[in-house]
This record gives C-alpha cells, sequence and structure tokens, in this order.
C-alpha cells in the first residue's frame, strides 16, 4: 500500500474524528498516529481551526517509531544493548525522506564508520541491515505484503503517550520528538524559519498543558545531515499542503 493509498483511507477518517474532538472535547491532548503523519496532522489542525478551537500545543504526530529504530539499529556500532539508554535526536516527518536522523548528536556520542552511516540512514537489505528511513518498507517485505509493522508501531505510540501522560500528571524534564505546528509552540518560530515549514518533528519538552517548547537540534548538523534536511523539506511541504487542500475542498468541513 502506497502512502497516496493511506492519504485516502485515512484522510477521511481522520477528518472525521477530530470534527468529533472539536465538538465534544476541544481541550484533549490530540495524539495522531494514522499515516501519512505529514499530511493527517495538518488535516487534524485544520478542521481545529475551523471549529476556532486549534491548540498547538495539545495536536501531535507521534513519530516515536523513527526514534525507536534509530536507537534500535545503532546497536551494532554503540555497544550498548539497551536501547533506553541512547538518545538519538530525529526530526523531519515521518515518511521515507522526511525522515532525518541526526547520528552525530547521539547519546552518548556513538562513532559510525563513513561507509555505513549511508545504509544506516537509508536501507540495505544486503546482510540484512535494515535503515531508519525505510525500515517499515523492510518488516512489509519481510511478511510477504501480509502486514507492516504493527508490534513496534504500537510500542512507539505506547511510549508517546506514557510521556505525555507522565507530563500531564506534572513530571518534569519529560522530552519527546514529535511532529506538530511550529508557530504556535515556545520555540517553534525560529525552527520553522529556518525550515522554510510549520509543520515539523523535533525535540519537545511536554508538560501538563502539552507541547511546552520546540528544542532547536538543527544549528550544529553535520553536512551531510544538511543534505538529508533539505531533501526533507521538499517532502514534507507538499504532504503539508496536500493536507490542508483536503480540508479546504472537503464539504463536511465548511
Amino acid at each position: 500500500m502506497t502512502r497516496d493509498d493511506l492519504f485516502n483511507i485515512n484522510a477521511g477518517i481522520v477528518r472525521d474524528l477530530i470534527t468529533g474532538v472539536a465538538e465534544n472535547c476541544p481541550k484533549a491532548l490530540i495524539l495522531v498516529i494514522s499515516n501519512p503523519v505529514n499530511s493527517t496532522v495538518p488535516i487534524a489542525a485544520e478542521v481545529m481551526k475551523q471549529a476556532g478551537v486549534f491548540d498547538p500545543k495539545r495536536l501531535f504526530g507521534v513519530t516515536t517509531l523513527d526514534v525507536v529504530r534509530a536507537e534500535t539499529f545503532i546497536q551494532d556500532f554503540a555497544g550498548e544493548k539497551d536501547p533506553s539508554k541512547i538518545v538519538i535526536p530525529v526530526v523531519g516527518g515521518h515518511s521515507g525522506e522526511t525522515i532525518v536522523p541526526l547520528f552525530s548528536q547521539s547519546k552518548p556520542a556513538i562513532n559510525i564508520p563513513a561507509e555505513k552511516l549511508g545504509p544506516l540512514v537509508k536501507r540495505l537489505f544486503v546482510e540484512r541491515s535494515i535503515g531508519v528511513q525505510f525500515g517499515g518498507d523492510e518488516v512489509v517485505q519481510a511478511k510477504g505484503g501480509a502486514g507492516s509493522a504493527t508490534l513496534s508501531m504500537a510500542y512507539a505510540g505506547y511510549r508517546f503517550t506514557e510521556s505525555v501522560i507522565k507530563a500531564a500528571k506534572g513530571q518534569k524534564g519529560i522530552i519527546e520528538p514529535s511532529y506538530v505546528y511550529l508557530p504556535g509552540i515556545d520555540g517553534g518560530d525560529a525552527i520553522s524559519k529556518e525550515t522554510g515549514v510549520d509543520y515539523f518533528s523535533v525535540p519537545i519538552e511536554l508538560g501538563p498543558l502539552g507541547a511546552e517548547k520546540a528544542q532547536n537540534v538543527l544549528s550544529s548538523i553535520t553536512l551531510k545531515e544538511k543534505q538529508l534536511l533539505e531533501a526533507c523539506k521538499t517532502g514534507l511541504k507538499g504532504s503539508i499542503e496536500k493536507g490542508i487542500q483536503f480540508i479546504a475542498k472537503s464539504p463536511d468541513t465548511k
């Protein structure tokens, strides 16, 4: 199933669900995991805007799966078998080339041989290696087209949801990458201007009211990561506009 197929199926579902949220619980913290997230989050935002109840701090695109993969795949180079002890920022969007893992900012610092970095970021099925950007495609291939990355997606959804709940209860210092509407979040305007897009995934400081602050991790990226970022921005612009236009042309939301 292509991203266009997913859009055709999920766009209307997300629109209708968020319409219900806007009418009945507009102050809810909304976590969108339905693909293509790059488009469905703008769809959710546009519905909330039309209802006059949009709060950017309370709308999240769940991109945790990309972080989980990055933390897992890097173990071959890290010497650390517990992914929870590794932090790797993953920015951009949530599909293919829009996913930009910033391995140069991994904590603790990890040395990745230059010849291994490309396959780690992209994909390399030879030697059964799996890349971050197209890891989901490899799962589909491994299942012979009979399924997708459902287990890892479920874990990623649980992980992000748990973080949001803990922050809502007052726990401090919780940071999770998420695909958000940058202009409405503290620190987001600068990132939006730097990237040229309003929706973008960056590490987000979570709090009782939702997204408290967007962290700008782009100032110290490597030349290779800058090249990935350029491809990411191009891909994101089209996906974002597709979601916005879907609502603009949808008679059910006017």
